[in-house]
């Protein structure tokens, strides 16, 4: 789950710690009767807080973080600022995720008898398609990583973002400085902790 990691860089950024408990998406425990009664969407993650209040959907999982826990801050101060982290941020959570999903993708397959390559075909299109205005937004920012010298919510977005895009086969070589970004990003040990091969119920791990 991309949306999962992005929870986790950010509370790795955050100095915060939380409980792991693994749903396997693959086996469809996310559709149980028990973890809808957690959550009745039946998506991944959810953040469970001390008193019992859920908070479900990453991005205001990640809204959340930072304005209970501001430093560093993941949103920009400065409102244009804000506003151009977010946009960029969206292309990710908005346009190009919620239809190459792992929900999306099974469906594509079960729906209309599409092999497991039709439905990677799928993904790497809209990827693409992202990643193509995303690389021209970024190639024209001077500064670390895109519009700041820290990473901000757009690299929570992106390096999950990039790993589902190596999965499905998307030619990086198109997108120097996305590529950049996310070695950049994993070489600093909030982000490159956060990676799916280094959770717990990981078979790399």
């Amino acid at each position: 789950s991309s949306a999962s990691y992005r929870v986790r860089i950010a509370l790795n950024m955050k100095g915060l710690t939380a409980r792991h408990v693994s749903i396997n998406l693959k086996d469809g425990e996310q559709r149980s009767a028990e973890y809808r009664a957690r959550n009745p969407q039946g998506f991944v993650p959810m953040l469970e807080l001390g008193d019992g209040t859920r908070l479900t959907q990453s991005l205001a999982i990640l809204d959340y973080l930072d304005a209970a826990y501001p430093e560093p801050q993941l949103y920009p101060l400065d409102p244009a600022l804000r506003a151009q982290v977010l946009s960029a941020a969206l292309v990710i959570a908005r346009d190009i995720h919620p239809i190459q999903n792992s929900s999306v993708l099974g469906h594509i397959k079960s729906k209309y008898a599409q092999d497991q390559e039709a439905a990677n075909l799928w993904a790497r299109t809209w990827i693409t398609r992202g990643f193509t205005a995303l690389e021209a937004i970024a190639s024209k920012s001077q500064t670390t990583f895109l519009y700041t010298q820290t990473p901000s919510l757009f690299e929570v977005c992106l390096i999950p973002q990039v790993y589902n895009a190596k999965r499905y086969g998307v030619n990086m070589s198109a997108f120097a400085r996305l590529s950049a970004l996310d070695a950049t990003c994993l070489a600093l040990p909030e982000f490159s902790k956060a990676s799916p091969q280094h959770q717990a119920d990981s078979p790399q791990a």
